[in-house]
């Protein structure tokens, strides 16, 4: 096994709801690549000012992005690395703001014609801006959070009440959508094309933070059985969606498709999860990407991203 002759940085942890989750990916990434690179340095942190400190301090050849949550998937990280010159995975500044804002990211969406589920904003400062709907069941959730933190599914009055409450303690912009029974799906992408689908059954009533990350609670269906014809549609649709964005290499687009095969997109993941239990890491097993094999796939398509870049910028000098 040749090693690279390189310094690889991993952010890890931050200060977001999903620290523990992105310790967990963190720690898989520096694992699956300590073989592979001449060195791996760990980039942990509690606030901006310690990160920019250690960013200036130490040299990377590639930052290996595993934050999740604010503050590493919401553009803030990305726009430090790119005012550092550091080249780093996932997507740029600006599609990570847009993927990690449901309200701004389902706008985009039906601009570019993708069907999303009937939604309204609520919002504390303007309550009355929108008549609630009155068909349960409905889903709640914060614009700006990720693995189902702070989502409730609501079949009534009393319960969407509730609910908001919960989630405006999160965030002051709420997503209200109308519930749409099916079949949750999610497509990783990889290289900007499209990975076999994967069918989501959680044993909870929906797919929330315990079904996502304590092993078991959650049936993987890979690849997803589906006629040939919805597989081509969905893959489609998702790769339609991660463009939408700017996305650029790799993302997951979550999905349901309701009883009629409408599909119906929910939602991009710029940085999706890396735990053993994560859905992108699943999907290139599929096609029999390992892990580690991903993680370079990611630091090359990062370093690739920087040159396209950089030509660029020189032609338009």
């Amino acid at each position: 096994m040749t090693i690279e002759n390189k310094t690889i940085g991993v952010l890890m942890g931050g200060f977001s709801s999903e620290r523990e989750i992105s310790l967990k990916s963190g720690t898989a990434v520096c694992r699956a690549l300590k073989n592979l690179y001449a060195k791996i340095l760990v980039f942990d942190f509690k606030t901006e000012q310690e990160l920019v400190a250690k960013l200036k301090k130490s040299k990377v050849d590639c930052m290996f992005n595993a934050l999740h949550g604010r503050f590493g998937e919401d553009g803030q990280v990305q726009k430090i690395l790119d005012d550092l010159n550091i080249v780093y995975t996932g997507s740029g500044s600006a599609a990570c703001a847009l993927a990690m804002n449901k309200v701004a990211a389902q706008q985009v969406f039906k601009q570019q014609g993708l069907i999303v589920p009937e939604y309204q904003v609520f919002n504390k400062h303007s309550v009355q801006s929108q008549g609630f709907y009155a068909d349960f069941p409905l889903v709640v959730k914060p614009a700006m959070e990720g693995s189902s933190i702070g989502l409730s599914i609501v079949d009534d009055p009393q319960e969407l009440f509730l609910a908001l409450k919960q989630a405006l303690l999160l965030d002051q912009d709420i997503l209200i959508e109308k519930y749409i029974s099916g079949r949750e799906i999610t497509i990783g992408i990889l290289e900007d094309k499209p990975l076999p689908i994967i069918e989501v059954v959680p044993k909870n009533k929906f797919y929330d933070f315990q079904a996502k990350y304590t092993v078991g609670m959650t049936e993987y269906r890979v690849p997803a059985q589906f006629p040939r014809d919805i597989i081509e549609q969905v893959q489609g649709l998702a790769i339609k969606a991660h463009k939408a964005l700017g996305c650029r290499c790799f993302s997951r687009v979550d999905m349901i498709i309701d009883s009629r095969n409408n599909p119906y997109i929910l939602e991009v993941n710029a940085i999706p999860g890396l735990t053993e239990t994560s859905l992108l890491p699943k999907a290139a097993r599929a096609v029999g990407i390992e892990f580690a094999d991903l993680c370079q796939i990611m630091i090359r398509s990062a370093e690739q991203a920087k040159i396209k870049d950089q030509e660029m910028f020189l032609v338009n000098e």
